[in-house]
Order: structure tokens, then C-alpha cells, then sequence
């Protein structure tokens, strides 16, 4: 190990020290803020050690005679908006069936009451006034098919079935709001 490594070392380990001085002294501020941020003590722990892990990690990029607790109030904001994004991400469905079928099911179902709550006689009547060209997608769907075997059937590409079958769903809503 030579000289400038170890006056290196010796920098680095002042840095951190001042670094874990500050951060001491900021202490109830950012547990203020991350509590703000987050609305839950447990969330806001987690936040303020996180913060204060990527702080003295990255002490080396702190310029000395800068505002430290705007620079570490910074990271804990960024960190908070990072994970609320990953949290959102995760939330997403992922569809891993190949021909799309699953596409936009949530994890839990809804209780679907159309037929009580309107004659299944009149729901048939409105499905009937659809344009064909929406209908029959529609009424394949309505019968189990999938979106590339609807697509197969018809000829015509995956996404104009898809784009079909919402517009069935569409125009059907708006019946459906005249007669209710």
C-alpha cells in the first residue's frame, strides 16, 4: 500500500466522520420528514435509515461548506419517490400468458350483478343493435374465446380485436345508461 492510499484512506475516514456528525445533528429534522413523507412511523425508520445508509456511502460526493441537511433531505426525498415508484410498479399485473388472454385482471375479482339488475332479455336486445363488427368479437369473448383465437377466426390483428371488444363494451355502457 502506497502513501496516497493511505492518505486517501485517512480523507475519506475524516469525511465520513463529519459526514456522522451532521447527520447526528440533523437527526430529529429528517425523522421529522420522513414521517411527513411517509404518514407512518415504521415507513419513516425505514426511510431515515435508508437515507442515512446512501449518505454516508456516498459521503465522498458531500462538498464542504454546502448545505448538508437541504443535500441529505434531497436524498431522503428522492429515495421516498424511488420506492413510491417501485411500489406502483409492482402493483401492475404482469402477464406472462403469451396470447394476452389474462391482460388487465386485477388480483381480486368484482362481483358482477348485470344480469339482476337488468332483464338478461334487454341485455341481449343491446347486444344484438351492436355493429357487427364489434359484436361478433364481442360475443366470442363473451363466450370464453381467446383474444388470438377471436383474432385467428376473424383475421385481423390482435389489437383491432382488442380495440373491438372495448368499444362493444363502450357503446353497451352507454345503452345501458339510456335504459337505467
Amino acid at each position: 500500500m502506497n502513501t496516497q492510499d493511505i492518505n486517501d484512506r485517512k480523507i475519506s475516514t475524516a469525511i465520513k466522520s463529519k459526514i456522522q456528525l451532521q447527520l447526528h445533528q440533523n437527526k430529529p429534522a429528517m425523522r421529522a420528514y420522513s414521517l411527513n413523507l411517509t404518514g407512518n412511523m415504521p415507513d419513516a425508520n425505514d426511510l431515515y435509515q435508508s437515507t442515512a445508509l446512501r449518505i454516508i456511502s456516498n459521503a465522498e460526493k458531500f462538498k464542504q461548506g454546502t448545505n448538508f441537511k437541504a443535500w441529505a433531505m434531497t436524498i431522503m426525498r428522492n429515495i421516498f419517490i424511488n420506492n413510491y415508484r417501485r411500489k406502483i410498479r409492482q402493483r401492475e399485473v404482469n402477464d406472462p400468458t403469451s396470447n394476452n388472454y389474462f391482460l388487465n385482471s386485477g388480483s381480486s375479482t368484482i362481483k358482477n350483478n348485470g344480469e339482476t339488475n337488468l332483464a338478461y332479455k334487454e341485455l341481449l336486445k343491446m347486444v344484438s343493435a351492436l355493429p357487427t363488427n364489434i359484436k361478433r368479437p364481442f360475443w366470442m369473448a363473451y363466450k370464453g374465446f381467446k383474444y388470438d383465437e377471436i383474432a385467428e377466426e376473424l383475421d385481423a390483428p390482435i389489437g383491432t380485436i382488442k380495440s373491438r371488444i372495448f368499444f362493444a363494451r363502450q357503446k353497451l355502457q352507454k345503452m345501458y345508461e339510456q335504459v337505467a
